[in-house]
């Protein structure tokens, strides 16, 4: 029942700006905990962002001042605004949350992501 989407990827110039979102759709309680996950190919999978209630808890070093994640006042939704972008960053970026769902259970949950691709 419960899904994330991912949105807000696409092609950029290097120095332009990208805003991601993840929204869950089904029924649910909250979100308590959201990442922003990146692959490129040939690489492994790294964590760029995670949040939990009450803010961010971590950015991967190589984003750091550059990407920064905010929740909705609904709380059904997180973004990650990324600035400054180069090619370094171009890579499929994925949604993973941990959502309260229906009955109190926590669940994990994926989604598809969403391609970034910073590019001349």
């Amino acid at each position: 029942q419960v899904q994330l989407v991912e949105s807000g990827g696409g092609s950029v110039q290097p120095g332009g700006s990208l805003r991601l979102s993840c929204g869950v759709e089904g029924p649910f309680f909250s979100i308590t905990k959201m990442n922003w996950y990146r692959q490129a190919p040939g690489k492994q999978r790294e964590l760029v962002a995670a949040f939990t209630k009450g803010g961010i808890t971590n950015y991967a070093d190589a984003v750091k001042g550059r990407f920064t994640f905010s929740l909705n006042v609904g709380g059904t939704a997180g973004y990650l605004q990324m600035n400054s972008l180069n090619a370094e960053d171009t890579a499929l970026y994925t949604c993973n949350a941990e959502i309260l769902e229906l009955g109190y259970r926590q669940r994990d949950h994926w989604g598809q992501g969403t391609q970034v691709t910073v590019a001349s």
